[in-house]
């Protein structure tokens, strides 16, 4: 876990506020007990998880793809090649929508800004052992070196959850 107790109390206030502002119909699904706590969120997303990622293209319409999904400091982290279609929606429109699903026992959606990142600057090596750690050195060097990777830093996330444990 890369998460310090400041991430965890940040994405708890992240979670809190966004439920708060949710419409009706939406408090009526997400309710209480159906809601995670942002410690029980970092647990639930340890090592990849795989995220639908939806970004705009340049006529307005929206495009919904898969990406492997890295939570790290509280934030869903994720990577393509740079000249991939998302890459260059976001580059030019930098709103984002992810969404995390585990069947109907857990999902996880927020709603954002990808800010782009270079995992190969100085600043960035506790992601980058983050990369390697679940990719391997051999994956970091022949892939992820020249690969774009972006932060969704949100203004929304929400939480969904009818387990008993999220280790289920």
């Amino acid at each position: 876990m890369y998460e310090t107790p400041e991430d965890v109390s940040r994405l708890q206030r992240l979670l809190d506020e966004s439920h708060a502002a949710m419409g009706e119909h939406m408090r009526s699904i997400l309710t209480p007990d159906r809601r995670l706590p942002a410690a029980d969120v970092v647990a639930a997303l340890q090592g990849m998880t795989l995220l639908s990622l939806a970004t705009v293209n340049r006529l307005g319409e929206p495009r919904v793809g898969p990406v492997d999904g890295l939570f790290y400091r509280g934030r869903f982290w994720f990577g393509s090649s740079p000249d991939a279609a998302r890459f260059r929606h976001i580059r030019a429109r930098p709103a984002v929508s992810a969404t995390h699903l585990d069947g109907e026992r857990f999902a996880v959606t927020v709603h954002g800004t990808a800010v782009p990142v270079d995992a190969t600057q100085e600043g960035m090596a506790g992601f980058r052992n983050l990369l390697i750690e679940i990719y391997g050195e051999r994956w970091w060097r022949d892939v992820g070196v020249p690969a774009q990777f972006a932060v969704i830093e949100p203004n929304r996330m929400y939480t969904y959850f009818t387990g008993s444990s999220v280790s289920d």
